[in-house]
């Protein structure tokens, strides 16, 4: 299963093998990764997705909100939608990312550079959404998804367990909590329990 946190900087990492790998057409991408946003906010997103192995905007949107879409290089399906201005930080993520570094060599990267002015960040709460699947719930040929997953973050950089009044880990099913408190990456993470599959 994808992680949150990485759904953009990592699940956008199989660059080498998207050239062996049936990539979706525009409209379905487009069908897809709009399943990760809220109602109300597809019509007039922006959508990113793949025409090759680079990300591309496969429609340009009116709103806030931008979408990616799956990676099909990637396993299981991992759709994101987040506001528009966490998009210098996803953007920052995918280029180190690019480049070779991972994991906490690119959110100390970030950190660095957050601090210094150098990457903005959003100046209020900003939201993502994140919505995945196994493969086998997933269908490229029609772009639907059954029984996927759900899960928010809603970016505060610099927020505190104190500022927030949020713990530092759930304490009950679907209980918001703070991760990365008092850095750029600080963050609200809620996580709906799992349906249970019969």
């Amino acid at each position: 299963m994808k992680k949150v946190f990485a759904c953009f900087i990592l699940g956008l990492a199989g660059f080498s093998t998207l050239a062996q790998t049936s990539i979706p057409t525009s409209e379905l991408q487009i069908k897809s990764a709009l399943l990760a946003a809220p109602v109300d906010k597809r019509a007039g997103a922006t959508v990113y997705g793949y025409a090759g192995k680079e990300l591309s905007v496969l429609r340009k949107g009116t709103n806030e909100l931008i979408c990616v879409a799956d990676n099909p290089a990637e396993p299981g399906f991992s759709a994101s939608c987040y506001h528009r201005d966490l998009q210098p930080f996803m953007a920052r993520g995918l280029e180190l990312r690019k480049q070779g570094k991972k994991g906490q060599e690119i959110f100390d990267t970030r950190e660095k550079e957050a601090k210094a002015g150098k990457l903005a960040m959003p100046k209020q709460p900003s939201t993502l959404f994140v919505l995945s699947a196994p493969a086998e719930n997933y269908n490229a040929a029609t772009g639907e998804v059954t029984n996927g997953y759900l899960r928010y973050v809603v970016y505060i950089p610099y927020a505190t367990a104190e500022s927030t009044g949020l713990p530092l880990k759930p304490e009950g099913p679907a209980m918001p909590w703070i991760m990365h408190p008092g850095t750029h990456g600080a963050h609200i993470m809620i996580k709906p329990p799992k349906a249970e599959t019969k």
